[in-house]
């Protein structure tokens, strides 16, 4: 499995237009960081879930989903062994005493078997690797037992989420009249049933700007200079940056929550409370975002400004104009890299502070070589949401609206699973 996996990595979504790799192909200096050796099933999984979304073809959001099935109930599985936390979906009839580490596995192999049957002998292969690890006969199989109970009872709640809906989007046109054959991506997935959030449109953002106010101005005209392909406005460190963000779906997430996760000292149940928790805003931040992108299908700015914006014939330069990111093909507002981003600091934030972390740094498959570092998970998240204006892809109150969704949903997702311990535990 190694190998095809090394091969898979940094593969390109057909259609998402954006490279996607997996988190373990990221180096940084905290993955060393001697930590316990049992939290390691943890991202055994997860790189394994990865690996298999990629080779499928899974859309980012996808990949999401099949973050939070694995990550949730990898979750409730350790819980239920060692029961520190409130669970998300309790497993009925799980023993008592089981090894978590023999649970977390079971939960993995169980929920990556439902989803990629097909890859079978592949996690069967890994969920014996990490079994072998247990000494205690006993304890092995109570774990196993309990993390089968708790996959099965997550798969069964979201067998009908919506998830695998027909999008239904239908292209405007005259009759006769030639418009783009390709459809958007995404507009049925915010109808997907949440995790954390009441429903998908709990948090449903208001109107983006009106094409005669003020701020539809400011942002109309800051992308147009900024964001452009040819821009004599940005610097260097705009355009790299801009480049480096192009890397989407868990890729742009997860190193950060790795370095973080593996810091000496953290515990397997903490490490799988964390990942349950991060999944799910993930999860929530792609079924909110949209949501809102196509209730209100806000034009994105090359269309904008090969339009003039709406305020005005397009001058001539703006007839062919382009942005220096190709752009996605779903509706602009809101911002989808922020609202991942927000949702993630958001996370990350409620465990660890929001002063300075050690670490904070990483590569992208979409910059090559090059190596960004943050001092807090405040400035990643905002330099996530300037790269998209820079890159000519969104406006800023797009960004700022996203961003703010996305700090919400890390809270919800937070309060649904609390790192404190639970009462009673």
């Amino acid at each position: 499995m190694g190998s095809s996996l090394d091969a898979r990595r940094g593969a390109r979504l057909s259609g998402w237009r954006a490279v996607a790799v997996a988190p373990a192909l990221v180096v940084l200096p905290l993955l060393a960081a001697t930590g316990p050796a049992r939290a390691d099933v943890l991202w055994e999984w997860n790189d394994a879930a990865l690996e298999a979304a990629l080779a499928t073809k899974q859309f980012p959001y996808q990949q999401a989903r099949t973050l939070a099935l694995l990550n949730v109930a990898v979750f409730d599985a350790v819980n239920a062994c060692e029961p520190l936390y409130r669970p998300y979906l309790a497993p009925q009839g799980a023993p008592r005493g089981g090894s978590t580490e023999a649970a977390a596995a079971s939960a993995g192999r169980a929920v990556l078997g439902a989803l990629f049957p097909e890859r079978k002998a592949d996690w069967e292969r890994l969920a014996a690797s990490a079994l072998s690890r247990v000494e205690d006969p006993a304890a092995r199989e109570r774990g196993i037992s309990t993390g089968e109970r708790a996959a099965a009872a997550l798969l069964a709640l979201r067998a009908a989420d919506g998830s695998s809906a027909t999008s239904a989007y239908r292209p405007v046109t005259q009759p006769g009249r030639y418009v783009p054959t390709a459809l958007p991506v995404g507009a049925a997935w915010g109808r997907v049933t949440p995790w954390a959030m009441k429903a998908s449109d709990q948090l449903r953002p208001a109107p983006p700007p009106a094409l005669d106010s003020a701020t539809w101005r400011r942002d109309y005209e800051e992308v147009r200079a900024v964001g452009a392909k040819s821009s004599a406005t940005r610097t260097p460190k705009q355009a790299e940056a801009a480049r480096f963000w192009i890397v989407t779906g868990a890729a742009a997430q997860w190193p950060l929550l790795r370095a973080l996760s593996v810091a000496p000292g953290r515990t397997l149940a903490q490490n799988a409370r964390l990942l349950a928790a991060a999944s799910m805003a993930i999860a929530d931040a792609y079924i909110a975002v949209f949501d809102a992108k196509y209730a209100y299908l806000f034009w994105r700015p090359i269309t904008a400004i090969r339009n003039g914006g709406g305020l005005r014939e397009p001058l001539a330069e703006e007839a062919t104009w382009e942005p220096l990111v190709e752009t996605p093909m779903h509706p602009e507002y809101p911002c989808a890299h922020c609202i991942n981003a927000g949702a993630i600091a958001a996370v990350l934030e409620a465990e660890f502070g929001d002063g300075p972390l050690p670490g904070l740094e990483m590569t992208s498959a979409s910059a090559p070589g090059v190596v960004h570092r943050w001092s807090t998970l405040r400035e990643w998240q905002d330099e996530v949401a300037s790269a998209r204006i820079w890159g000519g892809i969104h406006y800023r109150a797009s960004t700022e609206v996203g961003t703010g969704m996305g700090r919400r949903i890390g809270a919800l997702a937070t309060q649904r699973l609390p790192p404190g311990v639970a009462k009673g535990n």
